[in-house]
């Protein structure tokens, strides 16, 4: 279906700020290398420096939700563009690695706002929900994928910190678009009932935040947040380790990347197909929410990443032409379960609290699911790397099991359908 202005409106905005995101989240990691060179410290020091910044990404997804529910979404993701943008200058004035600390809390602290405050956006403002929920990731994963790319080409040239500044550059284009852009954050709901997330409500005290989250939690939601936190074990425990594991694969010994590009290996470029895989599959699972139930999606997409963690280990042992085409599937699949989670808490959670429930998403994908990062990193050490990606195949089969159950529980909308028909069936 073509988008209306309204959705198309909404649809450059978040995706602009949701590249914006994954480019100064996957920017750090580059930069960590130069830090541990510039002020002399140990890779531990480091590593708690930049988890403090990633830590605030994930736990701030939940204040974010109330604020986003408060003030509406719009004005969040302005916010954020600006704090990210600010917190990347402000790394050109480091002169420790305090003050580096410091610039890390605050992106932390700004970009943990996005995901929550986005999404309630897409999902109260946008008719077509699938199709840009589609085109929402493909913009993160271009972040994603750009990001990295970007931070250490332009390190090759100059210093660190011009190429800070530099970076910020698309968080400041992308505040000016958004301050330029004019929608209606509320048209998809406007009808549905007489509130929606436009900034209109009030400001939650302590008891109706627990009565909001108790209501949540003890539907359907409770299942979605389950399903999500399960996508975020699986999705950290196995792109964390994967660039790594493949680099070590016999497959890839003796190919070396063109002169120009020897800083990446031939592991980077593989995982640079995978996430133009992912892009794929977010379209076509994008495309597919509206036309399939979103949990059947889930259990369908569950199912098949059990099979492809499962597959990894015969598949190291066999060529470069196996293992890209393997990669290209885990891509597409990783990927395609996004819209329907996405999907999933616009359909089970009432409009008027979206922006609480994607705090909770996002607390659940990014917090609760880097826990398989530690998981990963032991099972590495301590066994192998076939107990790493059985455990993987059983994490995705536990979300197959929690997206049966709520396939078995009807949508909202198809409930409400159901009773309306048996009314005009006894009438």
């Amino acid at each position: 279906m073509t988008l209306n202005d309204n959705d198309r409106s909404i649809a450059a905005f978040a995706m602009l700020a949701h590249a914006t995101v994954h480019w100064f989240e996957l920017a750090i990691p580059i930069f960590l290398v130069v830090w541990l060179e510039t002020f002399e410290i140990s890779i531990a020091a480091a590593g708690v420096v930049v988890a403090a910044g990633y830590a605030l990404f994930g736990v701030g997804a939940l204040p974010a939700g109330l604020l986003a529910d408060r003030y509406g979404p719009k004005r969040l993701v302005l916010a954020c563009l600006v704090g990210m943008s600010l917190s990347f200058a402000t790394l050109a004035l480091a002169t420790s690695i305090y003050a580096i600390a410091a610039s890390l809390v605050l992106w932390g602290i700004t970009a943990s706002v996005y995901h929550p405050a986005g999404l309630a956006l897409i999902s109260t403002g946008v008719e077509e929900r699938g199709t840009v929920f589609a085109w929402h990731g493909i913009a993160g994963n271009v972040g994603i994928a750009l990001g990295p790319f970007a931070t250490a080409t332009l390190l090759l040239a100059l210093d660190w910190r011009i190429v800070a500044v530099m970076l910020a550059v698309p968080g400041a284009l992308g505040t000016l678009y958004g301050l330029r852009a004019r929608f209606d954050p509320t048209a998809a709901v406007a009808d549905d009932d007489g509130s929606a997330a436009d900034g209109s409500n009030d400001a939650l005290s302590a008891d109706e935040f627990v009565s909001n989250t108790r209501s949540l939690f003890t539907g359907s939601f409770l299942l979605v947040f389950a399903v999500v936190t399960v996508v975020g074990l699986y999705y950290r425990g196995v792109l964390t380790y994967l660039p790594e594991l493949l680099n070590g694969l016999p497959a890839m010994e003796g190919i070396e990347p063109p002169a120009a590009l020897e800083e990446f290996s031939l592991g980077d470029y593989v995982y640079v197909a995978l996430l133009v895989a992912g892009m794929a599959g977010q379209y076509v699972a994008g495309k597919l929410t509206s036309r399939v139930p979103v949990a059947r999606g889930l259990v369908v997409v569950f199912v098949g990443l059990a099979i492809i963690a499962v597959a990894f280990v015969p598949v190291s042992a066999m060529g470069i032409e196996s293992i890209l085409l393997y990669c290209t599937v885990l891509g597409f699949a990783l990927f395609a379960i996004e819209p329907f989670y996405q999907e999933a808490v616009a359909v089970y959670t009432p409009p008027d609290a979206r922006g609480l429930s994607y705090g909770y998403t996002y607390l659940g994908m990014f917090g609760l699911g880097s826990l398989s990062i530690a998981l990963g990193g032991f099972l590495l050490d301590h066994a192998t790397t076939a107990a790493l990606f059985a455990t993987l195949a059983a994490i995705a089969l536990l979300g197959a099991v929690i997206a049966l159950k709520l396939l078995v529980r009807p949508e909202p909308g198809s409930e409400s359908a159901s009773t309306e028909s048996t009314t005009a069936a006894d009438d």
